[in-house]
């Protein structure tokens, strides 16, 4: 029996990979065009936002920026090998003026494009990322699976960056900020539901506009400072941590999608994804992790 189970994991996490690899694919064959990050989503059978994340902690750089390390590296063979102009290779890759191709090259090669073909000049190459098939998961993880009726969260929100690293940068700003202003006290006092605790909820489907709350789930009436948002029903898998915050969430949602996801009969929900604080101290934290989840 157990053979059994391990060989239908070994079938899904082989899906997923291939999944993966032809969403590069397409990336590849699409970098002299706007790439459009939906179709990305779509080869892979997830949402922009969750096909971001993954990549971003199974490649350990964000996507825009691995799109960029690609048409750079092109560019500079392009410019090594061929009688053309520097605004022809830039307008390619899709740049629309000199000066923004030309920054961009520089940051990736270090040299300016102008001077490729000078001798002993160097440039970096990053060649095409594709994923494998590798074995971790040592240490446990702990989770459940919870179905859970639609509930009303209250809250402040902002809106989110289609390229998910930017929000890496500012959402700990908006923590800070909700903490110093009093908000997140006023949140406590109200939380009066469940999940318990307070929230950090990303609503990152393809059909409504992203964006973060900071929120408490709560049944109690709320002034104009505060909006609601009603989490739909979701089966959810919930996973428990411990740690110094944000480093510790981070790595434990890094775990949740390139370990437990791929063999765990899951997939992604196209619902919000929940991070649950039980306790106020970052040095010590206790919280979870909620991933709106869907059988295969």
């Amino acid at each position: 029996m157990n053979n059994k189970y391990n060989m239908i994991e070994r079938i899904d996490f082989m899906e997923w990979i291939e999944g993966l690899n032809k969403s590069m694919n397409y990336i590849e064959e699409h970098l002299t065009e706007d790439i459009d990050y939906e179709q990305v989503g779509k080869i892979a059978c997830c949402s922009v936002y969750h096909f971001q994340r993954m990549f971003a902690y199974m490649a350990n750089v964000p996507l825009s920026e691995y799109i960029r390390r690609r048409r750079m590296t092109l560019a500079a063979v392009d410019l090594q090998n061929g009688n053309i102009k520097i605004i022809d290779v830039a307008l390619k890759y899709g740049y629309q003026s000199p000066t923004a191709f030309n920054r961009a090259f520089q940051s990736i090669h270090g040299v300016a494009p102008s001077l490729v073909k000078e001798s002993g000049v160097s440039v970096k190459s990053y060649p095409p990322i594709s994923f494998k098939i590798t074995i971790k998961g040592v240490d446990e993880l702990n989770y459940r699976i919870e179905k859970k009726e639609s509930f009303r969260i209250v809250g402040i929100s902002q809106p989110l960056h289609r390229e998910i690293e930017k929000n890496f940068e500012i959402v700990p700003q908006w923590w800070n900020k909700a903490a110093l202003n009093g908000t997140i006290s006023q949140l406590a006092a109200m939380a009066d539901g469940s999940p318990k605790g307070i929230l950090g909820v990303s609503i990152c489907n393809d059909m409504e506009e992203w964006r973060y709350f900071i929120a408490a789930a709560s049944t109690k009436e709320i002034d104009d400072t505060l909006e609601e948002y009603h989490v739909p029903s979701f089966t959810w898998a919930i996973f428990s941590g411990e740690g110094q915050c944000p480093l510790a969430i981070q790595e434990l949602e890094k775990r949740i999608v390139t370990e437990w996801l791929p063999t765990s009969g899951f997939e992604y929900g196209n619902g919000p994804d929940i991070e649950v604080y039980l306790n106020s101290d970052p040095q010590n934290a206790t919280f979870e992790v909620w991933i709106p989840v869907i059988k295969k």
